[in-house]
């Protein structure tokens, strides 16, 4: 049997915003951009729906290449 003082004492390592002075809103942008740095809306998003691997490949493929023509670009213009 385990002890289970020591996991109501301890909290999960998860995403901490404190609300100061009641102020949501503020607490909601910076929550929002936590989220944005993460990455966790973004992964949330990609796995609402199943992608097929084809398609998957496809994507990434494209964003490479916008990637790269993007960076041409930049070294043209210096």
């Amino acid at each position: 049997m385990r002890n289970n003082n020591n996991s109501n004492n301890q909290r999960s390592s998860g995403t901490l915003v404190i609300v100061k002075n009641n102020d949501i809103n503020r607490a909601l942008r910076k929550l929002k951009k936590v989220m944005q740095q993460e990455k966790i809306i973004q992964t949330v998003r990609e796995k609402q729906y199943f992608e097929k691997p084809s398609l998957k490949r496809k994507r990434a493929k494209a964003t490479a290449e916008k990637r790269w023509k993007k960076k041409l670009a930049q070294m043209q213009n210096r």
